[in-house]
């Protein structure tokens, strides 16, 4: 048995072993749901950044690196800026209104904050996460069964197999708590996978005498170039959507979520440092990941790009740490498709069942095992998307994220900003938002042209200002 084998066993039983731990703490559908708003500013970081980063990070971006080379710092860059926003003007402003508002989930927040709409506010809120949440979950799945294929020779359908059982399981067991502890390792693995991997291989191509900058030069005039060799208004478009990234945080449930669950908002202050801190390295060592293995491996190398961390890991590390860093790729998957499932399962319980439907007097025991029972049927039919999808994971995410981000993102920045919102302008920013980014990526042309993650973010946001002004007497 190889020590990477064993060195990802060890990893799986740590994280199944916390699921059983926390189990017994979840004392109330509360606890499953934000773990009882009891969370540190430590755990709270790496989970939030855990959970953000999914699959694409250690998968998509260096396979974006490898293919299309420094093209692919717009994402970067649009993403760490993103993460900086949400920290700074969302996180303290959403951990203090949700709690005024005793709300548990996004979709139960915007409910709470008006008079009128609830119960469709918090229909479509949920009816949206689900759809989008589905191909996000597709993504995270997929992930695992590229890197176990590359690592172990794995079937992919085993692979999928494997992931799903092992996240459904845990995020059923131990709920919220569950799945913010195992982020905490998972967050310090993925750290670790984006900082020491492209650091080795840089190591690696100056002991052969490499020279990056004439390898890359070799790969073509676009790879070296910072907009893939287009100029004007096509330039413009490539820097605007890759930047455009940044706009999706502020929509993401499973992230959202991480804020409301600190102990206090004060030590927001804390975290949010620690996320920074996490970001910027980690998204850089992601590109130079894909770079360093064009200019390892030359162009053409991997029918599928997406392969190009794991492997890079397996020719250039110890095999016990390659174990550990590509455990680090799992964890990716795992740390995002763990919160996606307990955010779906909490929107159906608690904003379609518990107040939409108002089983007011059901308790908290039935609450905790419908929870448990949705997780499981959430996590089934993810798996069933990602075995049936021939999409990458950076196109699956890509879609989930514009989704989510433009239905979600301008309504929240607008209901703590702006005390103009109404209800009318929530569901109209929600609704723009989710058919604007079905429609606008449906056309492959109009993507290539302006990314869906930028066009359906602008148009929900004006669709939000101007409902909520031609209504403002009907907040």
């Amino acid at each position: 048995m190889s020590f990477t084998l064993v060195g990802f066993i060890l990893y799986l039983l740590i994280i199944l072993i916390v699921g059983f731990v926390m189990y017994k703490r979840n004392k109330s559908h509360e606890d499953f749901i934000l773990g009882g708003r009891s969370m540190n500013p430590w755990v709270v970081a790496f989970s939030e950044r855990a959970s953000g980063e999914s699959a694409w990070l250690l998968l998509g971006l260096p396979g974006l690196g490898y293919a299309s080379g420094f093209i692919g710092m717009w994402d970067a860059i649009g993403c760490v800026s993103g993460i900086v926003f949400y920290w700074l003007f969302i996180a303290e402003r959403l951990r203090i209104q949700s709690e005024e508002t005793a709300s548990i989930t996004l979709p139960d927040f915007f409910a709470a904050k008006f008079n009128t709409l609830q119960k469709p506010i918090r229909l479509i809120a949920t009816l949206i996460i689900i759809f989008f949440f589905t191909f996000y979950l597709a993504a995270q799945f997929n992930g695992a069964g590229k890197v176990l294929n590359v690592t172990f020779g794995i079937p992919n359908l085993y692979g999928i197999l494997l992931g799903t059982v092992v996240i459904v399981f845990y995020t059923m067991m131990g709920g919220f708590l569950a799945v913010a502890w195992t982020d905490l390792i998972q967050g310090i693995i993925m750290f670790g996978a984006l900082v020491i991997l492209p650091a080795v291989g840089l190591v690696e191509i100056m002991e052969q005498h490499e020279n990056i900058g004439a390898a890359l030069s070799n790969a073509g005039t676009d790879f070296s170039d910072i907009t893939g060799g287009k100029t004007g208004w096509a330039a413009f478009a490539v820097i605007v959507s890759g930047l455009s990234w940044g706009l999706g945080y502020m929509g993401q449930p499973h992230l959202l979520t991480r804020f409301m669950s600190i102990d206090k908002a004060s030590n927001i202050k804390i975290s949010r440092r620690i996320a920074f801190v996490w970001a910027i390295p980690a998204f850089t060592g992601a590109l130079l990941i894909g770079i360093v293995g064009m200019v390892y491996y030359g162009q053409g190398a991997f029918e599928d790009v997406e392969n190009i961390m794991p492997q890079l890991a397996n020719d250039l590390l110890p095999t016990w740490l390659a174990g550990i860093f590509i455990s680090g790729a799992i964890a990716a998957m795992m740390s995002t498709a763990d919160s996606q499932l307990l955010v779906i399962t909490s929107s159906v319980i608690e904003d379609i069942y518990h107040k939409t439907l108002e089983h007011n007097t059901v308790s908290e025991k039935k609450l905790l095992q419908l929870s448990r029972i949705i997780t499981i049927a959430v996590g089934a039919l993810g798996f069933v998307i990602s075995i049936t999808s021939q999409d990458l994971v950076f196109a699956l995410v890509s879609y989930a994220w514009a989704g989510l981000g433009s239905s979600f993102g301008p309504a929240l920045l607008m209901i703590l900003w702006w005390k103009k919102t109404t209800a009318r302008g929530v569901l109209a920013g929600m609704v723009s938002g989710t058919l604007v980014t079905i429609i606008w990526s449906g056309f492959p042309e109009f993507d290539q042209f302006l990314s869906s993650r930028l066009v359906a973010w602008v148009v929900a946001f004006l669709a939000v200002t101007m409902v909520s002004l031609y209504w403002r007497e009907k907040k």
